[in-house]
């Protein structure tokens, strides 16, 4: 089993619409609206790429037995209500314009301790961890690293996804492999990395204070991955046109399903799946999908280089 975490969860709009324009009053074609977050996320792609996954984080009642019609979960309900965010979908040219709530605040005291209970329970049957998202007001940017480092102890592979003051926390822990952008890097290591032997220089130091891995996303330019094995990095000739929400959700699926098939992957061919599986995302309009035949199709064509660092 897979477990995902997801602390900050959302109700996912999708507008969809010809073209958008501000200050002018737009005709929807369609709306979707599904259960959402990071973590979701995550869960839903491992269930398209065949892998049992087990949801928890925080929630509502009614978010979580939403959830529940759809995934194996198990909640801690400690939020008060559930946020949504908003995906404006433009059919012309792709583009997608986003509008995220920051969600309710977390009050009870021993909200956290409820849920470092219910995710280390899990651990006996746990093959890896994603721990995903933002983190709602009274949630401490501790709590990721905090339950990276028990899934670590328990021998479970774990990703952090996260960003900010938890980035830098999470980096802390000995063994996390770290999905971060550009943006969430630069914070991280304080440098501006534009090509892809500058973000592997920029990662190296994160491995030398006990990272496992850097698996960079550079959104259509592909990824890097930095291990004590090398790096390297990946791209498809041509960047796939879409909603990019959600596509590095479908990268951490992909990382964690080989990480959790193999303690000793190949760090290269596991670039590769990133890649293809998240690029068959950005061509589903909505989060939390991707196109198994797009995948299939796209993975021959992606170009690995090895990296001299």
């Amino acid at each position: 089993m897979i477990l995902t975490v997801t602390m900050n969860p959302a109700y996912d709009m999708t507008y969809r619409l010809e073209h958008f324009e501000r200050g002018r009053v737009h005709r929807v074609l369609s709306v979707e609206q599904r259960i959402g977050g990071k973590g979701i996320n995550v869960a839903r792609v491992l269930n398209q790429l065949g892998r049992y996954t087990r949801a928890t984080g925080f929630a509502d009642y009614a978010f979580a037995a939403a959830a529940e019609l759809e995934l194996p979960v198990d909640f801690v309900h400690a939020l008060p209500w559930v946020r949504r965010t908003l995906v404006i979908s433009e059919s012309d040219d792709g583009t997608a314009t986003s509008l995220w709530e920051p969600g309710a605040r977390v009050t009870d005291p021993y909200a956290v301790d409820q849920l470092m209970v219910r995710v280390t329970g899990f651990f006996p049957e746990t093959s890896g961890m994603v721990v995903s998202g933002s983190l709602p007001g009274g949630v401490g940017p501790q709590v990721p690293a905090k339950l990276a480092r028990a899934a670590l102890a328990a021998g479970v592979p774990t990703i952090c996804d996260v960003d900010g003051r938890a980035l830098e926390l999470a980096a802390e822990v000995p063994g996390v492999v770290l999905m971060p952008n550009g943006d969430e890097l630069q914070h991280l290591t304080g440098e501006s990395a534009e090509t892809p032997e500058q973000v592997a220089a920029a990662a190296r130091p994160l491995l030398e204070r006990g990272v496992r891995a850097i698996i960079a996303t550079r959104g259509g330019a592909g990824m890097v991955a930095v291990t004590a094995d090398g790096a390297w990095s990946a791209a498809l000739p041509e960047p796939m046109a879409g909603n990019p929400t959600g596509a590095g959700d479908a990268a951490a699926a992909a990382v964690i399903a080989a990480l959790a098939a193999d303690p000793k992957p190949d760090w290269a061919q596991l670039l590769v799946d990133a890649v293809a599986t998240s690029a068959a995302a950005v061509v589903i309009p909505v989060a939390g999908e991707i196109d198994r035949a797009v995948r299939t199709r796209l993975t021959p064509d992606v170009v690995v280089t090895e990296l001299n660092t």
